[in-house]
């Protein structure tokens, strides 16, 4: 575990050097210019841990507001698993930007109720293609179909 730990640290430092060699002068706030620069290599080191989870949210929108960085997540699961990851996150954005003022705030996006049925048997499926296709209604009536056995 040590060597794990490690080996994370190095990888960190290397990126700081790097990031600090491209840019001219200290940072005071934190941009979404500036994040954007970040982010690739936040998601090389998440994808070298194997953290797909955590890949998935970081692929989704991303805001930077004064030195708030806003995650937009999908539902319950993806909140409870960037609760778990904030503190590394953070920790990563800090070494990696020399930004010591940062906040992470969470926006929980819930997917949108459309007013459509939702299609579970067999008969709702076919009444719905029959109402898009009127010559399922024929078909059903020659040749005697039923969805129902």
């Amino acid at each position: 575990m040590d060597e794990k730990a490690r080996q994370q640290a190095v990888v960190i430092e290397e990126k700081k050097a790097e990031l600090q060699e491209s840019q001219s002068g200290p940072v005071e706030n934190l941009t979404q210019e500036f994040f954007d620069q970040v982010l690739p290599k936040i998601l090389e080191n998440f994808k070298s841990q194997n953290r797909g989870m955590e890949l998935a949210i970081l692929n989704q929108s991303i805001k930077v507001l004064r030195n708030e960085i806003y995650l937009e997540i999908m539902g319950h699961v993806q909140e409870e698993i960037a609760l778990k990851m904030k503190p590394d996150l953070l920790s990563m954005i800090r070494d990696l930007t020399g930004i010591s003022r940062i906040s992470l705030k969470l926006e929980v996006k819930e997917e949108i109720e459309t007013g459509k049925n939702k299609l579970y048997t067999s008969s709702d499926k076919f009444n719905f293609l029959k109402n898009k296709h009127g010559a399922l209604a024929e078909f059903q009536r020659r040749f005697g179909l039923e969805t129902d056995f």
